[in-house]
């Protein structure tokens, strides 16, 4: 039986990635931050099979002890400060946790390891916002980076120094450069839950509008347990390396409002829809969409779940939660 540790498994990536690999056979060990976690129960809940450790990116110590502990064959390491909004306001914070954090379970892997730190396999999630002020569209694995928030930043310094590890010490450890991936279990400071949680109650008539930034924004979404599936097959190969992780399509605020709306009926969303410049962000990113030709050749994955089927599932999910709680 494999072991793996996840950091950050009580994120959407986590969740799904900790269910994945337990359909697998793994044994799944976690790594939660404080021990009132309030994201614990809900692990407990949905993972009952998962063993949880606690530890801190920020704490090597802590790092060193899970990986004693847990003893794993694969690390994924997902833990990070994630929401680009909040990384403005904390930069040193992000700095310490995204960026150092991935420095800190690096060495502790080597550390660990000892004299083969090829023996444990070591995933490193990377971020699109990497690419920040796109240098060409679509952007794939040799894109330059320009990071255009702390979170970018961060990612760009935890990425490098995953390659670093790679080439210095020989360890099998590789990087995935996930564009954006949405879920029903995204939190809902994140504009994409926020829409469909605001449909959800705007339908049930509980709300009669949300407030959002810059509506033109585009990304590259895809779904979440899609994605989590291309972070395992990067560590069965034989050897480490970097792959974007994208759909290849790109839409706007607009047409996720589009698609949510329609879906509960409502074909003009506008009179719902208000814009405030506190949730513009200071520099925006330009045209991020993901050019995966070398995560479908090498490893030979592709999404599955369309953009539309994606609106349709988180929609459908806030639905169903805000029934739930009447």
């Amino acid at each position: 039986m494999p072991t793996a540790l996840i950091t950050g498994i009580t994120g959407q990536d986590g969740l799904y990635l900790a269910e994945l690999l337990l359909t697998k056979g793994y044994d799944v060990h976690g790594l939660i931050r404080g021990q009132n976690n309030p994201k614990r129960d809900l692990v407990e809940h949905l993972l009952p099979d998962v063993r949880l450790h606690h530890g801190d990116l920020t704490d090597m110590s802590s790092l060193i002890r899970a990986l004693r502990d847990s003893d794993p064959d694969e690390v994924y390491n997902l833990g990070a400060v994630s929401f680009v909004a909040y990384s403005w306001e904390n930069a040193a914070l992000t700095t310490d946790v995204t960026a150092k954090g991935v420095l800190n379970m690096l060495e502790a892997v080597r550390l660990h390891a000892g004299g083969h730190p090829e023996d444990v396999r070591f995933y490193q999630a990377s971020s699109s916002e990497m690419f920040g002020k796109v240098q060409e569209v679509p952007q794939h694995e040799r894109t330059l980076l320009w990071p255009r928030s702390p979170y970018g930043v961060s990612k760009v310094f935890g990425h490098y120094m995953t390659i670093n590890y790679r080439e210095s010490y020989g360890m099998h450890a590789s990087s995935g450069i996930l564009f954006n991936h949405e879920s029903p279990r995204r939190g809902p400071e994140f504009v994409t839950r926020k829409i469909s949680e605001a449909v959800a109650r705007i339908k049930l008539g509980l709300q009669d509008h949300v407030v959002l930034g810059n509506l033109d924004a585009e990304r590259d979404w895809g779904f979440a347990g899609d994605y989590v599936e291309a972070m395992w097959l990067m560590l069965q190969q034989p050897r480490g390396d970097d792959y974007v992780v994208a759909t290849g399509e790109t839409h706007s605020i607009r047409d996720f409002l589009d698609a949510a709306f329609a879906h509960v009926g409502i074909d003009d969303w506008t009179p719902y829809v208000r814009q405030d410049e506190r949730f513009m962000r200071p520099a925006e990113v330009d045209h991020l969409i993901g050019d995966a030709s070398k995560a479908r050749e090498v490893l030979g994955w592709k999404p599955k779940v369309s953009f539309r089927e994606l609106v349709a599932m988180m929609v459908d999910a806030d639905l169903a939660a805000t029934r739930q709680g009447w």
